[in-house]
């Protein structure tokens, strides 16, 4: 579910490359004016009107992860994408992996005011379109199947329309004759057949209301074909949400199933501005803009004020100023507050347009903290091979020391893991694979091991290491007794022992395989499903086949849970391999010269082996990136640790840097940065070219930068971007130290404001806990919760296609807004501690 750092890099756009973050979408007019004030189809073919849009097909589902909630009809009404997966399903609670259909196109007619989406399901052999047509505030919407349907899937295939829980919760509904209420947690009810399938919550009707008693989120359906049945589908799994469906009939082919769907739109409604800025507050000197974010149709005040919160709760005005119009980004109006000649510490809050916005510091000390929770707390939490406590709270016992077992052969992971015909490997299939039960962080929400991201962790530790010190002491971190203990200082800087944690497991991989793996996860969905504690994701006893399902012996037993090791041998994961213990090699000195020494010679090994991957450029790479793609980045990434390492005496390492400058140069707002870290071991010849490309994408990055309100590359794609944001940040206060006449200090505080606040959509900061309002229910292991784990950055803001950026607060299970992964939040850090240091003039 998420990208590995090095992969990001082709899908971001890199002021100088095409990419695939995508040139910002152009302005979209004002909701359409209409005679009845209804909805009309957009230039975008969406359905719009004032206070709803109804987007048709615009995001389809995906082929690897399935169902991510962010496909066919979808409704925003009232600002809120309330419903979504508007589409035929084969299943009443469709889960994650289950079948979807794949979207074929997307067309204006038959009728002058009407979409038509034509899909279908190759597997289960048949096709269908649905046809689209306003009516007035609503639409209608009928599937048209190109075949009857094969009798296989008669009482199973359906049309639905998926309903956001959190948006009902403590609500009612109202289907046929029946009332109810939308339960808070699921609750039943569910077939006694032992199938574990939910019952509906009711049905057989031939319309449904759902909230009648609130106007903010009241849709109305009826159906003139199949009777409508509602489902609580987290009674299938967490992430489920409300299901509203109608089967398809026998034989019917033409208007087989035909709904209309009427949300209650309020006349002239108006969406409340957002005024955003930076949650943890400003130092007294440094520059301070919030962005307000505008509904179009909203006749927005000019005049606004930051107001000082005394002691006594007293509120004095410090600034009164007027809103600065920026213009249109996506389907808002923006405008700009400037209040940087206010520089007395204190307690502060924006007033405007009748909102009281919560408060904010300025004060010397105001970051001061902004990134030690994602150290101490959030990384400490996701370190695997360990157990994790917190005083009185366990976070996880002992995890996954039954690793490893070795990946079949020629197959394809549900999560994106693939493994050729080499297994690149000593071990067969399904045997256990001694030594990689040590050290990694589990990488995400779910519990894998991304050897990439884990190598990037170690690197971003590292710099933050070297660049800014940090000698923050919070936890014990016991290696020997596998054992953390948070809030237990043990006297040595908790980044060093991180380093060495990580460095542990991918040292393990050379040791083992003599060169690095893709990474380690579950073999099936039961268990990559598993919310909560990852030490009861096994049962930490080693699989053998020879007992029974229910023996143990206290080291094996006949459970198969190991998780499974995929040994592909891809040239882009040694180079990150390589380069990060190169890197970890630098400082574990302090605390572990022996791991020093082991992860320096691996590292040169390593690298040594890849200036002719030619027999392995077949391997196949996580996800559907394309190895051959990422290895001259890689093998950039790789080589200026080694010649930091070396401090530039051996010319193998210097000599392969230079011959890279056009890999530096063609991607440079991303890797300019750390090319500039090998400075000081280079030649002048390599300063030279250096200087000349950051003063050739100054002025590409400035015109990328004024494309949104916020001074940063705000992502377009399928994943929200608030990790390429804080690698921006970084990297671009390692070009201003490097080139301070070229690049200003701007562009670091931008990012950080725009990670702690100063966003679209929403104004709370993207790492749990940092700031006066974060993000505290978030894509974590406790996300069954709606919790958090402190000091973890979530992806934020994602633009739902064409034009419409979310954030959903209270709802976790939206991975591309809510999944926190170690290697972001690590680069977090890093982006946090260059703020810090711009605010002090270095």
């Amino acid at each position: 579910m998420r990208a590995v750092w090095f992969a990001a890099a082709l899908a971001i756009q890199p002021w100088l490359i095409q990419s695939c973050l995508a040139a910002t979408p152009p302005a979209v007019a004002g909701s359409p004016k209409t005679p009845g004030g209804g909805l009309t189809v957009s230039p975008n073919e969406t359905l719009e009107m004032q206070g709803l849009s109804v987007i048709v097909d615009q995001m389809h589902f995906h082929p690897v992860f399935r169902d991510e909630k962010n496909a066919g009809i979808q409704i925003v009404l009232h600002g809120e994408r309330i419903a979504t997966d508007g589409a035929v399903r084969l299943n009443p609670t469709p889960e994650q992996w289950d079948p979807v259909p794949a979207f074929v196109k997307r067309e204006r007619g038959p009728g002058p005011d009407q979409l038509t989406v034509y899909s279908n399901f190759p597997e289960q052999g048949f096709s269908y379109r649905l046809v689209i047509t306003p009516e007035g505030t609503g639409f209608r919407v009928a599937v048209n199947m190109d075949q009857p349907l094969p009798a296989e899937y008669v009482g199973k295939a359906a049309f639905s329309l998926d309903f956001l829980p959190t948006s009902y919760f403590g609500k009612t509904y109202v289907l046929g004759a029946s009332s109810g209420l939308f339960p808070r947690n699921p609750a039943g009810p569910m077939a006694k057949d032992g199938s574990g399938d939910p019952l509906p919550l009711a049905s057989g009707g031939s319309s449904i209301v759902l909230a009648p008693e609130d106007p903010l989120t009241r849709v109305a359906i009826t159906s003139d074909t199949s009777p409508l049945a509602l489902y609580d589908a987290r009674n299938r799994a967490q992430n489920g949400w409300f299901v509203v469906r109608a089967l398809i009939p026998a034989g019917k082919t033409t208007d087989a199933i035909v709904w209309h769907v009427h949300p209650n739109v309020i006349k002239n409604w108006v969406r409340d501005p957002v005024v955003a800025f930076n949650q943890a507050g400003y130092t007294p000197d440094r520059a301070k803009v919030a962005t307000v974010e505008l509904d179009p149709h909203m006749k927005a005040p000019k005049d606004i004020q930051l107001v000082r919160i005394g002691a006594d709760g007293s509120q004095a005005v410090a600034l009164k100023g007027t809103i600065k119009p920026w213009g249109k980004w996506l389907r808002y109006d923006y405008a700009t507050f400037d209040f940087s000649s206010v520089r007395t510490p204190g307690i502060y809050a924006i007033s405007y347009a009748g909102h009281l916005f919560n408060p904010f510091r300025i004060a010397p000390d105001a970051y001061d903290h902004i990134w030690q929770p994602s150290l101490d707390t959030y990384l400490a939490e996701q370190m695997d091979h360990i157990a994790v406590r917190e005083q009185y709270r366990a976070w996880q016992g002992l995890s996954h020391i039954d690793d490893a077992r070795q990946a079949a052969p020629n197959i394809h992971h549900f999560d994106g893991y693939k493994m050729g015909p080499h297994l690149d490997s000593p071990f067969k299939p399904g045997e256990h694979i001694p030594g990689l039960n040590v050290g990694g962080w589990q990488d995400a929400g779910d519990y894998d091991i991304q050897t990439s991201d884990n190598a990037w962790v170690v690197r971003d530790l590292v710099r933050a290491r070297e660049l800014f010190g940090m000698d923050w002491d919070e936890d014990t971190i016991d290696e020997a007794a596998r054992q953390v203990e948070i809030r237990k200082p043990d006297g040595i800087p908790d980044v060093l022992q991180q380093i060495r944690h990580g460095t542990l497991q991918l040292l393990a991989q050379y040791k083992v395989f003599g060169h690095a793996i893709v990474g380690i996860i579950e073999p099936t969905l039961k268990e990559y499903t598993h919310l909560g504690d990852a030490g009861s994701q096994t049962d930490r006893l080693i699989y053998d086949p020879k007992l029974g399902p229910n023996e143990s012996n206290g080291t094996y037993s006949g459970v198969p849970d190991d998780r499974w090791a995929f040994t592909s041998d891809v040239p882009a994961d040694d180079y990150h391999v390589a380069g990060a213990l190169a890197a970890a090699s630098r400082v574990l000195g302090e605390i572990d010269p022996d791991l020093a020494a082991q992860a320096l010679a691996a590292a040169k090994v390593m690298w040594a082996n890849q200036q002719d991957p030619s027999d392995r450029m077949d391997r196949p790479e996580r996800g559907d990136w394309n190895p051959a793609d990422l290895i001259d980045m890689a093998a950039f990434s790789a080589t200026v640790d080694l010649v930091i390492t070396t401090k530039g005496a051996d010319p193998l390492y210097t000599n392969k840097l230079k011959s890279l400058l056009p890999t530096i140069k063609q991607r440079f707002a991303f890797l300019g940065g750390m090319a500039t870290l090998a400075l000081p071991y280079m030649d002048a010849d390599y300063r030279a070219q250096l200087t000349q490309a950051v003063t050739e994408a100054k002025a590409a990055i400035d015109a990328e930068a004024a494309k949104t309100p916020f001074g940063v590359p705000v992502a377009m794609g399928t994943w929200a971007g608030s990790g390429q944001v804080a690698g921006f940040g970084t990297n671009m206060y390692l070009l201003h130290k490097a080139f301070p006449g070229i690049i200003g200090t701007q562009y670091t505080l931008d990012a950080l404001d725009y990670v702690l606040g100063r966003h679209p959509a929403t104004n709370l900061s993207l790492v749990s806990t940092v700031g006066t309002e974060s993000k505290m229910i978030a894509y974590t292991h406790n996300r069954a919760d709606y919790s958090t784990v402190p000091g973890a950055m979530v992806p934020g803001v994602l633009v739902i296609k064409p034009d419409f950026p979310e954030q959903k607060v209270a709802w976790p299970f939206l991975w591309f807004e809510n999944e926190s992964t170690v290697a972001t939040t690590t680069s977090y850090i890093l982006a946090a501690n260059a703020g810090i240091m711009v605010t002090k003039g270095q």
